[in-house]
């Protein structure tokens, strides 16, 4: 098991969080944590505007932050294989290289940086919208019990968001519960479009039975839940969240130009009770 848990940290209580979980999933998967701080120095490194020394009270500071990262998952886990890294470049593109061969990136839900009141900071966000590997965005409560809750869109693959989610469950020992949320448009209604809520609902049901049906098969230990709700998406995983340990939903999809992050994938990210999986379709 070479692939590593990346870990990005910064000081601050949110990446300590991070740490924590990052290391007990390390144990979990039997995998070796990779600490990574990235620093972006390159505002000081011009002459003009660098005042004597502080590249180097810089260099000390991140160093810092790293051991004492490392010396936190010590004495967590003191037999965990631990590696570090200091990197002067900027935070998403050093994270986005350092978790190319990882097995998963795990990040605090808001770092130093921005206000106090954001509920996700700018590095998680654009990493969850470029992320090649699952990302975990620790966030809420982190405690060790609940549920796994995975969102399912039936229109979509969502194979690998699948595979995790059950992988997750099995690892954990807990149950799986599958959420399928639909709306009716206004548009529809207005237009004299109003099936009947319970014909379309046990359709939905049989499309989602026939998706998880394969993955019921390969996970025969986990126990399952079917959950179709007529809700925003972003509601239900909210809601399922309260009593869940992780949330995984699908990460991205591509955009014209440039990779986005979903609608429902962001607001799981801002509003979740729980640490958030984002996998890669």
């Amino acid at each position: 098991m070479s692939e590593s848990i990346v870990v990005g940290v910064d000081g601050s209580e949110c990446a300590d969080r991070a740490i924590d979980w990052a290391a007990d999933e390390a144990v979990r998967r039997n995998r070796p944590l990779h600490v990574v701080h990235a620093v972006d120095s390159s505002p000081y490194r011009a002459p003009l505007f660098a005042p004597p020394g502080t590249v180097e009270r810089l260099t000390r500071l991140s160093r810092r932050v790293l051991d004492e990262a490392q010396e936190r998952v010590r004495q967590r886990h003191p037999d965990l294989r631990t590696t570090t890294l200091l990197v002067a470049e900027y935070a998403p593109k050093a994270l986005m290289r350092e978790s190319e061969k990882a097995y998963e990136l795990v990040l605090g839900n808001r770092g130093h940086g921005g206000f106090a009141s954001m509920l996700l900071g700018s590095t998680s966000l654009r990493m969850a919208a470029r992320t090649t590997v699952p990302l975990v965005i620790v966030r809420g409560d982190t405690g060790d019990r609940g549920e796994v809750v995975v969102g399912l869109d039936v229109t979509k693959d969502e194979e690998t968001t699948l595979g995790y989610a059950f992988d997750a469950a099995a690892l954990h020992e807990a149950r799986l519960r599958v959420v399928h949320a639909w709306l009716m448009y206004p548009t529809y209604i207005e237009a004299g479009y109003a099936p009947e809520d319970e014909k379309v609902e046990a359709e939905i049901r049989k499309q989602v039975a026939t998706v998880i049906a394969p993955w019921r098969a390969k996970y025969p230990q986990v126990d399952v839940v079917e959950e179709v709700v007529i809700e925003h998406p972003v509601a239900a995983l909210t809601s399922a969240s309260r009593s869940a340990r992780l949330v995984v939903t699908g990460a991205h999809e591509r955009g014209w130009t440039a990779p986005r992050l979903g609608s429902v994938s962001h607001g799981a990210l801002h509003h979740a009770h729980c640490p958030v999986a984002v996998v890669p379709r």
